[in-house]
């Protein structure tokens, strides 16, 4: 072998190994977890907002991510129940199920999803009192899966997530100081 083939073979390889660990599954932990923070003050009271947030049929109303929701979607959610939503996050389309985690009426309501499986994140609403109508927090909390979903993240993914979540809030707002 030439020493210009071991150079290449040697530059190939290391390629190789530089994309499959770019791929490997990450432990939880090894990374922070990405956090989007949205907030917004709605002149309605808590419990109005916390009942229309917290009721699946609602969110295609109000938020661009979310298409259609499938199950149990006309009421507000308690712990444990589930739905499924079509999505449309950072131009990926996708199906989740969320399952209720939390639930402290009418301040807090936390859903966790999952994707094929993979733990997709978790989705938090705190309601606070404020005058004339309430202080709502949406944040959505997820984990990078890898290397690679790490570095997609922080070029593309994270900032398309956190105008989305702005959008939502925002059109929340409208939505309800002119509406339901």
């Amino acid at each position: 072998m030439t020493t210009r083939a071991r150079w290449l073979f040697v530059v190939l390889a290391a390629g190789i190994v530089v994309v499959a660990v770019l791929f490997v599954p990450l432990p939880r932990g090894t990374l922070p977890d990405t956090r989007i923070v949205s907030v917004v003050v709605i002149q309605r009271a808590p419990a109005a907002v916390f009942e229309f947030v917290t009721t699946p049929a609602h969110w295609p109303q109000w938020h661009p991510s979310s298409l259609s929701v499938q199950g149990e979607t006309g009421h507000s959610l308690g712990v444990g129940e589930q739905v499924v939503e079509e999505f449309r996050v950072a131009s990926r389309r996708g199906r989740v199920v969320w399952t209720v985690s939390a639930r402290t009426y009418p301040a807090r309501w936390s859903i966790d999803g999952v994707i094929d499986g993979r733990p997709a994140g978790t989705v938090t609403y705190t309601l606070a009192p404020e005058a004339n109508g309430t202080r709502f927090v949406r944040e959505f909390t997820y984990r990078a899966s890898s290397l690679w979903f790490a570095l997609l993240n922080q070029i593309a993914l994270k900032g398309a997530i956190q105008s989305e979540s702005d959008e939502a809030v925002t059109r929340l707002k409208r939505l309800l100081e002119t509406g339901p």
